[in-house]
């Protein structure tokens, strides 16, 4: 079996750190599967997909000062000379957790931890809503 299901997630922008757990668990839910794998993938360049324990440290200050050290916002970007653009910070933030994350699931649940949650996090500049990909495969 192999289903997909679409999330639309509305983001803020600027390091915004999105709980997505329980859409995920939803689609998983609705999509029937017991045993295999959800691939949850973030249609775009500028956001990322990762697991954390979601809360508000983490979520509202940590995770955005690790990634304002990492790739300062107001840093020169070879991106933003070609592209006339505000967002290369956001480009290399985005790629290193990556858009996709795999979670397998058994007995129709994903295996997360206790304190384990699925986050998408938009780097860009701007508010937008971000397409999310649910793709189940298993029986």
């Amino acid at each position: 079996m192999v289903k997909t299901q679409e999330l639309n997630i509305k983001t803020k922008g600027n390091c915004d750190v999105i709980n997505i757990t329980d859409q995920v668990v939803a689609a998983v839910t609705r999509s029937g599967l017991t045993a295999g794998t959800v691939t949850v993938f973030n249609v775009g360049s500028t956001a990322g997909i990762t697991t954390t324990e979601y809360e508000p440290g983490l979520a509202d200050y940590d995770l955005k000062a690790a990634f304002e050290k990492i790739a300062p916002e107001n840093a020169r970007y070879e991106h933003e000379e070609t592209w006339h653009d505000d967002n290369g910070h956001a480009h290399v933030r985005a790629s290193l957790p990556g858009p996709s994350l795999s979670i397998p699931v058994v007995d129709g649940r994903l295996t997360l931890g206790t304190w384990q949650q699925i986050i998408l996090i938009d780097f860009d500049t701007r508010a937008r809503t971000r397409t999310v990909i649910c793709q189940m495969v298993g029986d």
